[in-house]
């Protein structure tokens, strides 16, 4: 499905952190403090007092530990709920209890700030905020990695390096750098592996909140990111192989997967084996939900393009099958008004007119303008485009009289939109100007027959 681009905020907009940071600055007790206060480790003999004030200590360090506890819980009972913005804040709360109990410096801490960099990728869906709490968290956590002793300490830490690794990883991969996007996912893989190889067997923990098959998926994107196709391709393999194996061969994560694999078999030029894919997940989605449905229609319309990719003269009616099969799903579903029914109309009429099929083409692009009006607005970009085909559809079936009709109201739009100027606006006056002349010549124009002369409007009108 197609989606509109996100506005990914800055990290100074991140104001519920800032609030937080600054209540911890104020209430926080460093480490080795810490240790000190609560186990003092002088030789002299305590006094009544300093036992006294020793369990008070004990005391005051109990209730935040508790309310950590609490906030965990709470957390991933919001996540559980779906109510994303909520479970964020929480994480937020467990960053600012983790440095009251453990200190700053302590793993645990960079570990609370792994949680919420992944929180703010996975809930919130903001790369800029996830990457700027990750790389807070990286040096803590290398450091622990490598002073520490205890095996179970060593899982926890390792746990939290493939969360932030994965959260850099895909955070690059968002924000359209690939390299930084792979070498990020790299180091989480090896995390992982370091981390079965401290369980017996081998075997990835159940409750790490990053899988295996999210990060070998992340890691497919990212080769593709970075134009390594066969690279990619392996990692996609290995996924749909572990959710074959988990889920079994009819569930919906392994849509995007064939699609995915599809368009990297399409720029490999493996048409036939694009179709294959494509084919699988077209399946999965009409036993999962239905034919008329959002997803067997986007699935309707890849198989229609992969066909139409393979350039095969056998490959076209059923092309066409699946355009018309994806419109009508997605009329059904959504109704004829949806975007995304209309952006399904459109790159069928755009089949049409490329396989010369104008007078279909032309039809269904009239039958939808009424939609386009109700759900773009009658003086909207995609109107004036629209007016613009249907002009170029009228100059090839030699109807000139009606093409500058349908011209005049594409420029009206565009003179709204852009102004005169524009040049949009300039390009569509200037191939209506030239079509006015072609018109007042037409009945000499087309006596003579000039060669070449129509050919050369089209051109221009097709530019």
């Amino acid at each position: 499905m197609r989606a509109s681009p996100i506005r990914i905020p800055t990290v100074s907009n991140d104001t519920e952190w800032d609030f937080c940071f600054h209540l911890s600055q104020q209430t926080k007790i460093p480490a080795h403090q810490q240790t000190e206060e609560l186990y003092p480790t002088g030789g002299s003999e305590e006094s009544e007092e300093d036992t006294k004030a020793k369990e008070k200590t004990i005391d005051c360090m109990s209730l935040p530990r508790e309310k950590l506890v609490q906030s965990q819980k709470k957390t991933a009972q919001l996540i559980k709920e779906k109510m994303n913005t909520q479970a964020n804040q929480e994480l937020i709360r467990c960053v600012i209890l983790s440095r009251i109990t453990f200190g700053e410096e302590h793993w645990k801490c960079a570990q609370a700030l792994a949680s919420l960099a992944y929180g703010y990728l996975t809930l919130r869906g903001l790369p800029a905020q996830a990457k700027k709490h990750a790389e807070s968290a990286k040096n803590t956590l290398l450091t622990w990695k490598g002073k520490t002793t205890s095996d179970k300490e060593k899982k926890e830490i390792l746990g939290a390096l493939v969360m932030l690794y994965y959260t850099l990883g895909v955070a690059w991969l968002l924000q359209n750098h690939g390299r930084e996007a792979y070498f990020n996912l790299q180091k989480a893989e090896r995390n992982m592996k370091e981390l079965k190889e401290l369980y017996k067997g081998g075997v990835c923990p159940h409750g790490l909140q990053v899988s295996e098959k999210d990060l070998t998926v992340a890691l497919g994107r990212a080769s593709l990111a970075i134009h390594r196709l066969n690279l990619a391709l392996a990692y996609f393999e290995k996924a749909v192989g572990n959710i074959i194996a988990t889920k079994g061969d009819r569930t919906s994560d392994l849509v995007t997967l064939y699609e995915e694999m599809a368009q990297i078999e399409q720029l490999r030029r493996n048409h036939d084996q694009a179709i294959q894919y494509l084919q699988q997940a077209h399946s999965i989605c009409i036993s999962l939900f239905t034919e008329v449905s959002p997803q067997t229609a986007e699935a309707s319309v890849l198989l229609a393009k992969a066909y139409t990719m393979s350039g095969e003269a056998r490959h076209m009616d059923v092309a066409e099958i699946y355009f018309i099969k994806s419109i009508s799903a997605y009329q059904t579903a959504l109704g004829p008004e949806d975007c995304q029914t209309l952006m399904a109309i459109e790159d069928f009429y755009k089949w049409l007119i490329h396989n010369g099929k104008k007078e279909e083409a032309y039809r269904l692009i009239k039958c939808s303008l009424k939609s386009q009006d109700i759900s773009y607005g009658n003086c909207s970009e995609k109107v004036a485009e629209t007016y613009y085909n249907m002009g170029k559809i009228c100059f090839a079936k030699g109807d000139l009289r009606k093409a500058i009709r349908l011209l005049r109201k594409c420029l009206m739009i565009q003179v709204l939109l852009y102004g005169s100027e524009h040049s949009k606006s300039r390009g569509t006056k200037n191939v209506l100007t030239l079509l006015q002349r072609v018109s007042n010549s037409s009945s000499g124009w087309r006596r003579k027959a000039t060669p070449g002369r129509w050919d050369s409007v089209c051109k221009v009108i097709e530019a």
